[in-house]
């Protein structure tokens, strides 16, 4: 028998970056949320994967709009993180009050993001509460230089405190 609190532990144990996912299918759904179970898969074609909560509008909006954006959120960004914890609203020209642009694919690129992929959906695992993007990198945008290793600048789940989890 699995032993719950082992396996909560254990799988916390995974180290997650935090990132805020766009999708905009150009007939008046704009989807955005926080998202942390991201990976790259393949350097040839560049692909990375993302797991999207299946019932949202997000992932709903990904589905309709066949792209979307991978908007990188620097260390000291974790207000960006909390505002995409909640449904995303477009007002006055922002997305949840933040300044950004259309990429190439039409998705939204978060102007204070360090760095965005454009991603064009190469498929889709439906398996679980969580279904699993596949994107093709078509785009990428670094918004300003970084200093040091790009991996050590990116926000990570452990960064946001003691008490945020998502997994297990």
């Amino acid at each position: 028998m699995l032993n719950v609190d082992a396996k909560k532990a254990v799988l916390r144990m995974m180290p997650y970056g935090i990132y805020i996912l766009t999708a905009d299918d150009g007939k008046g759904n704009v989807g955005a949320a926080t998202v942390n179970w991201v990976t790259q898969t393949a350097f040839a074609p560049p692909l990375v994967v993302v797991g999207v909560k299946a019932d949202s509008l997000t992932y709903a909006t990904i589905k309709a709009a066949g792209h979307f954006a991978l908007n990188m959120l620097g260390k000291d960004q974790k207000n960006l993180a909390f505002t995409f914890f909640r449904p995303a609203d477009v007002a006055d020209g922002k997305l949840s009050g933040q300044t950004y642009r259309k990429g190439e694919t039409g998705a939204p690129v978060l102007i204070e993001a360090l760095g965005a992929v454009e991603c064009r959906v190469a498929g889709i695992v439906e398996q679980g509460d969580h279904h699993i993007v596949v994107g093709e990198v078509v785009q990428a945008i670094l918004e300003r230089p970084l200093s040091g290793r790009p991996d050590a600048a990116i926000l990570e789940m452990k960064d946001l405190g003691d008490n945020v989890f998502y997994g297990g």
